[in-house]
C-alpha cells in the first residue's frame, strides 16, 4: 500500500510542480518521475516531519523538491 501512496504523491507533486514552474507538464509518466525524484530531493533537503509528515506534508515536500528539480533542469537546458 505504501508504494501506491508514494506513486500518488509523486504524480500530484509532479503535476503541481509543472503548474508552478509554468510548464505544460510531462504527461502522467513524466509527472510521476519528476514527482518521485522531487520527493527524494525534498526529503533529503527538508525532511518529511517539517510539514507534519502526513499526506499533505508529503505532497508539499515532494512538490518543493520537484520544483527545485524542474528549475535546475530548465537552467541546464538553457546553458
Amino acid at each position: 500500500m505504501n508504494v501506491i501512496w508514494f506513486l500518488v504523491v509523486g504524480v500530484i507533486a509532479g503535476w503541481l510542480a509543472g503548474l508552478l514552474v509554468k510548464g505544460a507538464g510531462f504527461g502522467l509518466i513524466g509527472d510521476l518521475v519528476v514527482g518521485i525524484l522531487g520527493a527524494l530531493i525534498g526529503g533529503m533537503l527538508i525532511g518529511g516531519s517539517l510539514f507534519g509528515g502526513g499526506l499533505i506534508g508529503s505532497i508539499i515536500v515532494a512538490t518543493i523538491g520537484a520544483v527545485l528539480l524542474l528549475v535546475v533542469l530548465r537552467v541546464l537546458k538553457r546553458a
